[in-house]
């Protein structure tokens, strides 16, 4: 949003001091307000003009605010709402969020709050402001549409790098946009190696706060006796090591989205912490006596069954009730066998580029092999699958025995013309046999060492570099040198 452009806002509260106050607020910012104090004066107000923000109480003289929301998206009209809940309100504000509000105030209403919310309102509209926008029709009381702009730049190259054009991988890409408009909690579920954090990348690249960070968290992969500190950061001498302020992945996500990954895997003493910063959205970081308003929009993301995790005990009904605003699924492949010949080309393009090598191509047969195996690991099965055809080929046409394993019935070996690999034994008795690990983590994490160490010593061993060049920033680059035990030159440097 421009900064000379102002809002259109419409304020509804009974509680004229209030009403007065955010009027008076919102004025000062340079901004259009005109008030209600009750449904039947806003839904007048309403039926004369558009306006680019709306701000109601969720309790009304008349009724609830929450009638107005479901007005304005029956109508389909392009307002962005707020709704002012009363503290400890948990339920009337994720139901305000679930009805298409952009975000809610918890009373007394922070002004500072108040403010940035109707900034980010403002930012994340994709279609004209109010002022310049025609009015309901005086003849059929519908409003008349906007067009909408796609998403940002950054938005459209996250959408495409999530490769597809399957019905179910359209949806997730629509859905992504209509969610990335608003602020509320995003809970993503799927099986391991289905893209979830490709997804949380899209939401945050499609919403107002692209230009912020993008901080991704593995709750799985914390020491428990770190978490707190981790999450809210900690002052100097909070507990032993302490030497300095740090700050945690709520002050360091400030202005953008945290993505918490395998939510299912956070302590229970922890969800209650992460429920009361949801509600509250302050932290106090361990160690201090005051506590500090963050800005984030949340994104969680779990391969696991959260609601029977609920009924077992597992997992905070309360929590996931929060967390559960608006849920995307990301597909198995199992789901989307047609995406697979133009994923595996995408895939393989990517991986010769992070290298540095000239793509081959996939033949026929060696498509075909890829097809017949169930690839119960998804996506990250399969550039596992790619990676070692790659390492095994010298070829420029991948052919089924380079990936190593004796290929399906039906599926024969024969390369193509293209291949000028001399004097090559295609024999199934030749072939390296790669068994299925029986630690499958285990053998995730040596996959993973090598990566980090390779690309560790190209950087010179500056973890700042090495991050970048694998797509981390360096809290996650950290978090893995440390996990998987690999040493540095000096354990003092960040690199950079």
């Amino acid at each position: 949003m421009p900064e000379n452009l102002t809002a259109s806002i419409l304020v509804v509260d009974d509680e004229p001091d209030l009403r007065t106050l955010y009027e008076l607020t919102l004025l000062r910012e340079g901004h259009e307000v005109v008030s209600a104090p009750d449904l039947a004066q806003a839904r007048e107000w309403l039926a004369q003009r558009r306006f680019d923000v709306l701000i109601t109480d969720m309790r009304l003289p008349d009724g609830l605010g929450l009638e107005l929301l479901n007005e304005l998206s029956e109508q389909q009209r392009t307002e962005k709402s707020i709704v002012i809940t009363a503290y400890g309100s948990a339920e009337n504000a994720v139901e305000a969020l679930k009805r298409g509000a952009f975000d809610y105030l918890t009373k007394p209403v922070d002004l500072k709050q108040l403010r940035a919310a109707v900034t980010a309102a403002m930012t994340s509209q994709r279609h004209l402001p109010a002022a310049r926008q025609p009015g309901p029709s005086s003849t059929s009381g519908q409003t008349t549409g906007t067009a909408t702009a796609p998403p940002p730049p950054a938005g459209m190259r996250a959408l495409a790098r999530i490769v597809g054009e399957s019905q179910v991988i359209r949806q997730i890409k629509g859905r992504i946009e209509k969610v990335a408009t608003s602020m509320a909690p995003v809970l993503i579920l799927g099986e391991s190696g289905t893209g979830k954090e490709l997804v949380a990348r899209a939401v945050h690249e499609c919403s107002h706060r692209c230009n912020g960070p993008f901080v991704a968290v593995n709750c799985g992969a914390i020491p428990e006796h770190l978490i707190e500190a981790e999450f809210f950061g900690a002052r100097k001498g909070a507990y032993t090591g302490a030497t300095q302020d740090r700050e945690g992945f709520f002050q360091a996500a400030r202005g953008g989205t945290l993505f918490l990954d395998e939510i299912g895997d956070l302590p229970l003493a922890m969800q209650a912490k992460l429920l009361r910063v949801i509600q509250e959205r302050r932290v106090r970081p361990l160690g201090s006596v005051q506590e500090e308003a963050v800005d984030v929009r949340l994104v969680s993301a779990t391969h696991r069954n959260l609601s029977a995790m609920v009924q077992a005990g597992e997992f905070r009904q309360d929590l996931f009730y929060r967390l559960n605003v608006i849920e995307l699924r990301t597909p198995s492949l199992r789901e989307r066998r047609e995406d697979l010949p133009g994923l595996a080309k995408a895939l393989l393009q990517r991986i010769c580029e992070d290298s540095g090598q000239k793509a081959p191509t996939l033949s026929r047969t060696a498509m075909d092999w890829i097809l017949s195996h169930p690839l119960e690991g998804n996506v990250r099965e399969l550039e596992n699958l790619l990676q070692r055809a790659l390492a095994l080929s010298n070829g420029l046409t991948l052919e089924p025995d380079d990936f190593g394993d004796s290929p399906p019935s039906g599926v024969t070996t024969e390369r193509t013309a293209n291949d000028t690999t001399p004097g090559l034994v295609t024999g199934p008795d030749t072939l390296p046999q790669d068994h299925i690990p029986t630690d499958l983590q285990r053998y995730l994490d040596e996959q993973e060492r090598d990566v980090l160490l390779k690309a560790l010593k190209e950087c010179g061993f500056n973890r700042t570099a090495a991050a970048a060049r694998l797509g981390l920033n360096l809290r996650q680059m950290r978090y893995r040198i440390q996990r998987l035990g690999i040493a540095m030159p000096t354990d003092d440097d960040d690199g950079g």
